[in-house]
């Protein structure tokens, strides 16, 4: 399952860091058809958590895994037939569905697979997926170098051979025991009743612990959305440190999140953890309100100490998440508590619009997204720098970047 998190990974690398520039220029649309699409596949895609979940406790899990990963495999191949837009959105909501509820699903493989030492698996886990997101996303801006649609459609062929690649990966796996599937045999014939309290939608308790989460899971917003447009708009840190705040978190994430995961083996353990995680947040919110009043070095520093810590947030958080959800659920009902949680985390890959991290291209090739200019097309004339539609770095060339 490591080894599927890793080629799962390095496939959604390929695919989120472009995807955005894929539906703009290759797809030809309109940035506010390609919000609208990914507002409108996110939220459709919000119900595969609970509903992979819930299949998940009547059907053999890897069986169920191997048609999520099919599903898509085929969501990404159908974005490749077709530039119409009602169909782009049903294809990429699919695939949005499939992405939430194969999250939730190799989450559940891993707590009945790993039993005690799950938090463990879930660092281990978490390590090499970024390693696999890292790796995928070096591939694509390599592409990218090309400018070209046929680039940008081999990157998205890449997206759904990974997904087969998982799949096939995923008949290998044995399938792990499961309180929720008891099989009646002649001797012991089958359950008198139905286990009581597996219906998560009426666990107040646990509800409330997922609207909780809810909020934590904004680390990722924050960081990823909130940091560069502060470090864009301030205009007090140079534009360059953006990507590079980027870097410092996978760094982070990969040589300590294992570490770390000791600090929450336990129930207990990750209970007393959320007083020193909220302070953490606190103490990066109040890094980066700070940079805003110092000048170029000071508030390089302050938004760099702002990004580990919530970096380091996002680790502790990972580590607590983890053990509370599958320790607030009954066993016999895992699948469809931890398909409830899922609907507070974050996807492991947007479908519609990736986890653009802000990859900078040469100046002349499909540089700014707000231009509608196709690749397989002559370069237009620069944008005026000065213009509303021209809203990210520009080159010295006048090129947005």
């Amino acid at each position: 399952m490591l080894t599927i998190a890793l080629v799962d990974r390095i496939g959604s690398g390929l695919w989120a860091s472009v995807s955005v520039l894929y539906f703009t220029y290759v797809s030809g649309l309109s940035v506010t058809q390609v919000g609208t699409l990914a507002a409108t596949a996110g939220a459709i895609g919000i119900a595969g958590a609970p509903l992979g979940g819930r299949i998940a406790d009547r059907f053999p899990l890897t069986r169920v895994l191997l048609a999520v990963q099919l599903l898509r495999a085929l969501a990404s191949l159908a974005l490749l037939t077709t530039h119409d837009y009602a169909l782009l959105l049903a294809f990429s909501a699919v695939g949005s569905l499939g992405d939430r509820a194969a999250s939730v699903l190799t989450r559940l493989y891993a707590t009945r697979v790993a039993g005690p030492g799950r938090v463990r698996y879930q660092a281990v886990h978490r390590t090499i997926a970024n390693a696999g997101w890292a790796l995928g996303g070096l591939a694509a801006a390599a592409a990218l170098a090309l400018g070209t649609t046929s680039a940008y459609q081999w990157l998205l062929s890449g997206d759904a051979l990974s997904f087969l690649a998982s799949a096939l990966l995923t008949l290998r796996c044995g399938e792990p025991p499961s309180a929720s599937r008891i099989v009646a045999t002649s001797k012991t014939g089958a359950p008198a009743t139905k286990p009581a309290g597996t219906n998560p939608w009426r666990d107040r308790t646990y509800l409330a612990y997922v609207a909780t989460e809810t909020v934590l899971f904004l680390d990722d917003a924050v960081f990823k959305v909130g940091l560069p447009l502060w470090i864009a708009h301030a205009g007090n840190a140079p534009h360059g440190l953006a990507p590079l705040l980027l870097v410092l978190n996978n760094v982070m994430v990969v040589a300590l999140q294992v570490p770390l995961a000791r600090f929450g083996a336990t129930t207990a353990a990750a209970r007393a953890l959320l007083l020193p995680l909220s302070a953490v947040f606190a103490l990066g919110g109040v890094a980066m309100a700070l940079s805003a009043t110092g000048r170029a070095v000071t508030a390089t520093l302050l938004l760099a100490a702002s990004a580990a810590a919530f970096t380091l947030a996002e680790m502790l958080h990972a580590t607590i998440s983890w053990e509370l959800s599958v320790a607030l659920a009954p066993r016999t009902a895992q699948g469809a508590y931890l398909g409830v949680h899922g609907l507070a985390l974050r996807p492991t890959q947007r479908r519609a619009t990736g986890r653009h991290r802000g990859h900078h291209h040469r100046p002349g090739r499909l540089v700014d997204l707000r231009r509608d200019h196709r690749p397989d097309q002559p370069d237009s004339a620069p944008p005026d720098p000065r213009s509303p539609r021209c809203d990210a770095i520009v080159s010295a060339d006048g090129y947005c970047e």
